[in-house]
């Protein structure tokens, strides 16, 4: 697994993201590219915002017990897989934007590397390592660019 939080590797993913045009098609699933980096800047959002509830105990309890390894692990997610709730993006978004709030939200971990992320709470599955942590952001990353060709 990539290690997002070195600088040339974030930058890779900018290169990628910087690829995607508002007519890029994706080979699989049904969002659209604005509506997918949408999606991928959830995850950061659930970082660095309050912009989501936190799940109560008893779904902490459920999610760690059956979503976070698929979530945390080196083990790449298959196509159409489940999408938690939160994550589901329905209305069509501005392209421009959610591609500058991603790259900004990239080039924000990195900066604050994997020392910050060692054993920083996650919003759903509890004190994760800085590996967990890279796991979670680069292959979440490159499911969806991987699935828009770039």
């Amino acid at each position: 697994m990539k290690n997002i939080f070195e600088k040339e590797i974030s930058n890779q993913v900018i290169a990628r993201i910087d690829k995607l045009t508002t007519s890029s098609q994706p080979h699989w699933g049904k969002m659209s590219v604005s509506q997918m980096l949408a999606h991928c800047n959830v995850t950061y959002e659930m970082v660095y915002t309050d912009k989501h509830p936190k799940p109560n105990a008893f779904m902490k309890f459920m999610l760690k017990l059956f979503v976070k390894n698929a979530v945390v692990s080196a083990k790449p997610y298959s196509k159409n897989g489940k999408t938690a709730p939160q994550f589901i993006i329905v209305e069509e978004k501005d392209f421009q934007l959610e591609k500058t709030r991603l790259i900004n939200y990239i080039n924000q971990t990195q900066e604050l590397g994997a020392k910050h992320f060692e054993g920083k709470e996650s919003h759903s599955f509890g004190a994760l390592t800085s590996q967990e942590w890279n796991n979670s952001f680069y292959k979440h990353l490159d499911h969806h660019l991987t699935q828009f060709g770039v």
